[in-house]
């Protein structure tokens, strides 16, 4: 079925394209009769306006729009937070956009941020591809990405360098003699894990060792709990590492539902630390994330990429983490 576009509207109607936009952003400039002939044709041929045309024509507000994975809800509260905290001193809105890992869903996500007409856009993590961080700086839309190094001229980031955390992590205990690690796969976070196992092959690879101990989840599986039931009966590591607190309170239930006591048999650690890590027996050696911070400096290098009188010295800003050893640890 051939896409209507706003060109076959126009030869409809008999007026020009600029005629056709202008109706399409409401403008007052058009004569009634010409409005409502240009009406009727977009209803006979079932048109609907691009997104991106009609944001363009339009004037820009004081907004950022902040694009989250409905799959990284865990971490987006004090993000949020610290977002809205600086974007009050500088009198901006926030718009919020969740998205989830589809191509048709993320496009539609684009769509609505260019006819939200904001003027700058927050994206919490990498969730969008080359192709479509293209698409928002070809209309010259500064983006500050959290989550993953990443900055040319209209793109600046905010992160945490997840892989020398994992690097750091894994020559700590294999300068120990230890190296029977393993990191259990996140669905939901990917391109974390991948930062994490770039970080641990490393370690492993300038000691002359191999890293090969992935936990990987199969698809079939609803949860990591599931899967780990069923793991541990034939596997145990001196230590596994999570990222999220959800699944190292399955790596401990499920190891001690097969007798492999934590620490002593096998130590847990894992990368994002929360209340509840605190709260599980034993206690969850984890990384203190400043994720209040990773928003609040975010907006702060957005401020600076919308006035151009600022000067945006370092569009790439890496935050630090701090390890809390627990009783999951030795």
């Amino acid at each position: 079925m051939k896409r209507i576009t706003i060109y076959d509207v126009a030869k409809e109607a008999d007026v020009s394209l600029a005629t056709v936009s202008r109706v399409i952003n409401g403008s007052e400039v058009v004569r009634e009769d010409t409005r409502i002939k240009v009406q009727e044709a977009i209803e006979k041929l079932g048109y609907k306006p691009n997104a991106i045309a009609q944001g363009l024509a339009l004037q820009k507000t004081t907004t950022i729009a902040l694009i989250v994975p409905e799959t990284s809800f865990f971490m987006t509260g004090q993000i949020i937070n610290g977002l809205i905290d600086v974007a009050k001193i500088y009198k901006y809105n926030i718009s919020l956009h969740t998205a989830t890992e589809g191509i048709t869903e993320m496009t539609e996500v684009i769509d609505n941020v260019i006819k939200s007409r904001a003027d700058g856009v927050v994206i919490f993590n990498d969730k969008l591809s080359k192709v479509e961080l293209a698409t928002l700086t070809r209309y010259q839309i500064p983006i500050v990405v959290i989550g993953n190094k990443i900055s040319d001229e209209t793109i600046g980031s905010v992160y945490i360098d997840y892989e020398k955390l994992a690097y750091d992590l894994a020559g700590k205990y294999l300068d120990k003699g230890i190296d029977d690690i393993a990191l259990v796969e996140d669905r939901r976070n990917p391109s974390f894990i991948r930062q994490l196992l770039r970080g641990m092959n490393r370690a492993f690879e300038e000691r002359g060792k191999t890293f090969d101990q992935f936990i990987e989840i199969p698809k079939e599986y609803r949860s990591s709990y599931l899967y780990l039931q069923k793991y541990f009966v034939n596997h145990k590591h001196d230590l596994v590492v999570t990222y999220r607190d959800s699944q190292a309170m399955a790596v401990l239930n499920t190891a001690s539902e097969h007798n492999i006591a934590v620490p002593k048999d096998m130590e847990v650690i894992c990368i994002l630390d929360s209340k509840f890590n605190s709260m599980a027996r034993p206690q969850i050696s984890a990384y203190k994330i400043p994720d209040y911070d990773l928003g609040a400096v975010a907006m702060r290098v957005m401020t600076k990429m919308l006035h151009k009188d600022e000067e945006v010295v370092d569009k790439e800003i890496e935050l630090s983490y701090i390890y809390t050893a627990r009783k999951s640890t030795k």
